[in-house]
């Protein structure tokens, strides 16, 4: 039986949770002008191959979709969409080729905006709605999210995780 309620409770917390990417997008809209630098360029992409390899293996349908919303995202159009995908890749292969140090390059890039409190929040967003691109926030990429959390040093909790 608990098991049952730790299913309907993380089911229930999951659905809060994407109830608060429309204001989450609202609020990165509206600071979208601050989000323009390199370290957020490179954390964000980071955190999108990150949640992509999330269950241990990148599907090339799901690099397409991850990389599609990549290039769709209002929050990143100021940054050239060629030097997205070509750093959504070199992250993508990183992490494929080989897993422990491509995770550490990986972590590395995200780590750049540490101690950038708004960056940091933002990067934490995009990935929680990358992860749940496909209506599927599983716990792999939860674990991915939360993980990134730490790296940043910032409470899981705020973002309902």
């Amino acid at each position: 039986m608990s098991f049952l309620n730790r299913l309907v409770s993380h089911a229930t917390s999951l659905s809060k949770l994407m109830d608060k990417a429309p204001q989450w997008r609202e609020q990165l809209m509206a600071k979208r002008n601050d989000l323009r630098g390199g370290s957020f360029r490179d954390a964000t992409m980071g955190i999108c191959a990150l949640v992509a390899a999330a269950d241990g293996s990148i599907d090339p349908s799901e690099k397409m979709r991850v990389a599609q919303t990549i290039g769709a995202d209002p929050i990143l159009q100021h940054f050239p969409t060629d030097d997205l995908r070509n750093l959504f890749e070199d992250n993508c292969n990183r992490i494929t080729m080989d897993p422990a140090f491509g995770r550490a390059y990986v972590m590395q890039q995200i780590a750049k905006v540490t101690d950038k409190p708004t960056e940091a929040r933002a990067v934490v967003q995009i990935g929680i709605m990358i992860g749940n691109a496909d209506g599927n926030f599983d716990a792999h990429e939860v674990a991915a999210v939360k993980e990134v959390c730490q790296v940043l040093h910032l409470d899981p909790q705020e973002f309902g995780l």
